[in-house]
């Protein structure tokens, strides 16, 4: 998924998708100790989706600080 559609997400939503990823991450990784991995570039694209996910979070984070202290 790009940045642009988690940022379009609500924080509840944001937690869904991370912990589904997560969840997947830990499949491959028992696949792949299986020895019946099918897609090992997928490790990558789930990483890195998990990095913008945090990302958007944390930034929706600052976003509602920021209005509180105003």
């Amino acid at each position: 998924m790009k940045t642009s559609e988690f940022r379009e997400m609500t924080t509840a939503e944001l937690n869904s998708v991370l912990h589904d990823l997560k969840e997947e991450l830990f499949s491959l990784r028992f696949q792949k100790a299986k020895g019946n991995l099918q897609s090992p570039a997928r490790f990558k694209q789930i990483r890195k989706d998990i990095a913008r996910v945090k990302t958007v979070f944390r930034d929706k984070e600052k976003e509602g600080g920021n209005q509180e202290e105003g």
